[in-house]
């Protein structure tokens, strides 16, 4: 069973960036589709973007388009989510999830393993 663990949430102005952090163990990421979704408070979970390691494409959500950034470290078998020029609608909680399939959607049915969330606060 694929374990995911998020960090690097946090309360940030208008403007700012944060880095979110995904380590997964037991099992290398290198085989699976990973994506960050997330949710805020009252709203659905939203799909943010995912990455096909199978082919290395990428699937953005138009909200954060030209903002985010996914990243995925081998060595430290670990996902990131740059996320620059902050805006107050960014704020929920983000979620790093993966499926052992080569994916490019950004449904939250389609992927197995979930990590356990952590919150991102963009306020003045």
């Amino acid at each position: 069973q694929l374990q995911l663990v998020e960090s690097g949430g946090g309360l940030v102005q208008p403007g700012g960036s944060l880095r979110l952090s995904c380590a997964a163990a037991p099992f290398s990421l290198q085989y699976y589709t990973i994506a960050w979704f997330r949710q805020a408070p009252g709203k659905e979970r939203e799909g943010v973007v995912c990455l096909n390691k199978s082919n290395n494409r990428t699937n953005y959500a138009d909200s954060v388009k030209g903002r985010f950034t996914i990243s995925l470290d081998n060595a430290k078998n670990t996902v990131y989510l740059q996320m620059n020029s902050l805006k107050p609608e960014d704020t929920a909680t983000y979620y790093c999830a993966a499926v052992l399939f080569p994916l490019a959607t950004l449904r939250d049915y389609e992927y197995d393993y979930w990590g356990q969330g952590t919150q991102v606060t963009v306020s003045s």
